[in-house]
């Protein structure tokens, strides 16, 4: 036997369970740590590892230029006043990819105002986005990129999430000043449901049906995808509240909109340009009535339409709607979040009080006026409709007859102070009854001229100076 051989044996007899010299010279506590950190291994590898790992490489950064006017400081701003100018401004935020042709989901306030559009992919790849729609009602935009054979995102059911269950929730918050273009993970549980949150000085409009969650959701995260522990999008990440009010971190308290409201909204924007509401011709009272819905047990039904969907379904003003399409009306919010998801055609079953007892009611939902009147363009920026019956029942006017902008553009925003939703009364000494009236009134205005329009903003009457250039 050679002296190897004869060393090699040695050892092995050293060695407790070693059976020879060929084989493993691991001792059995080294086994058993192996397996041991193998076990480990695979605890570690949770449903929310899981979850993030189907989700990341469908998770893109957003980052967009908008401009925005900014007040330049200097020494003499003490004995001058600043003056203003535009500037382009870089933001950020994230979307999620719903179709492999390159279509992206993500929050309307991400890209509102985008010059520019650059979508990231977690590779790292920078591509230009088209922004395909927008609905700032819903705060849903849909953004495209030129690439085909994307990772899509996996999509669940936002109506079956049980309260204290895992949800992760994926973005890129402060994405421009990382060094990688990875998708960001937090955890946490579904905090709430069907939460509707007032508008506020840092975040305007209503977010009404929201999921709530104390997953962390930071600047950047606005858009990207909350999932459940299966790696299926439930929601789309969409605002915090922060011990300040604004949105500069998160305290446990986020919110996110319903994937199926986001694809409903993203299927007719890619379908049609934009998004058409439903019409049930009639009116709420508001957050003045919080005393009113807590005695009667339902909202009060403050204004009808004539011959509107609602009137023609027997409903009168005064009546108190306890419940419509299943859902529990326990102020103006709720009823809000049900129109919220309406199409034009849908049915609306309602269930009335009625003495001790309720009664049903149904009727079918209609193009809002203003999206079937006549429009009136004028300026070349100004889009403007005349006020109707019907339509001040829409859109629940002082005034019943004028002028009402249902689009401007910024140029001319900024260069009249007019904003949509105003309602042209006067210019000068002469009503204003219609929108082709109003037209005429500023095509006869001779150039240079100065003049004075009145107009509706709010339920107030104001009127502003300008001079007409052509």
């Amino acid at each position: 036997m050679s002296r190897a051989r004869f060393v090699a044996m040695g050892l092995c007899g050293l060695l407790a369970g070693c059976k020879s010299a060929n084989d493993s010279l691991i001792p059995p506590a080294s086994a058993q740590r192996a397996a041991e950190n193998s076990a480990l291994n695979t605890s570690r590898r949770t449903a929310v590892v899981d979850a993030a790992s189907r989700l990341s490489s469908a998770v893109v950064s957003i980052t967009v230029s908008s401009r925005r006017r900014v007040i330049e400081r200097s020494p003499w701003d003490f004995f001058f006043i600043p003056r203003e100018t535009e500037q382009l401004v870089p933001s950020s935020g994230t979307g999620f990819i719903v179709k492999s042709d390159g279509v992206i989901i993500t929050n309307q306030h991400v890209v509102a105002g985008a010059e520019s559009i650059t979508v990231t992919l977690p590779d790292g790849t920078d591509l230009p986005g088209t922004l395909v729609g927008e609905d700032p009602t819903t705060d849903i935009a849909v953004v495209r990129v030129d690439r085909r054979n994307l990772d899509v995102v996996t999509l669940g059911r936002s109506t079956d999430l049980m309260i204290g269950e895992w949800v992760v929730a994926l973005g890129n918050p402060y994405a421009f000043l990382l060094g990688n273009s990875e998708p960001s993970v937090t955890a946490g549980v579904v905090s709430a449901t069907h939460r509707n949150i007032l508008p506020n000085d840092e975040q305007p409009g209503l977010y009404l049906d929201m999921i709530q969650t104390d997953a962390a959701i930071n600047p950047g995260n606005s858009g990207g995808p909350l999932a459940n522990a299966l790696g299926e999008v439930v929601a789309v990440n969409s605002s915090i509240f922060t011990g300040g009010g604004g949105s500069s971190g998160s305290i446990g308290l986020g919110f996110a909109i319903p994937i199926e409201r986001a694809m409903r909204v993203a299927d007719e924007i890619l379908r049609t340009g934009r998004v058409q509401r439903a019409w049930t011709g009639l009116e709420v009272a508001g957050p003045s009535a919080m005393q009113d819905w807590k005695s009667q047990g339902g909202v009060t039904v403050t204004r009808v339409a004539a011959d509107g969907p609602a009137a023609r379904g027997g409903i009168t003003e005064g009546t108190i709607l306890v419940e419509a399409n299943g859902r529990r009306l326990r102020n103006y919010l709720d009823w809000e979040a049900v129109k919220l998801d309406l199409h034009v055609g849908d049915k609306v079953t309602v269930r009335i009080k009625r003495g001790s007892g309720t009664l049903t009611r149904e009727f079918t939902t209609g193009d809002l006026p203003t999206s079937t009147a006549n429009k009136v363009t004028v300026l070349r920026g100004l889009e403007v409709v005349s006020v109707t019956p019907a339509i001040q029942a829409e859109r629940g006017l002082r005034a019943p007859r004028g002028a009402l902008i249902v689009r401007v553009t910024d140029e001319v925003a900024r260069g009249t102070g007019l904003r949509e939703g105003d309602v042209i009364l006067a210019i000068n000494r002469s009503l204003v009854t219609n929108a082709e009236q109003f037209g005429e009134l500023l095509e006869g205005s001779r150039a240079d001229q100065a003049f004075r329009i009145y107009f509706e903003r709010a339920g107030q009457t104001i009127f502003t100076d300008l001079v007409f250039r052509r």
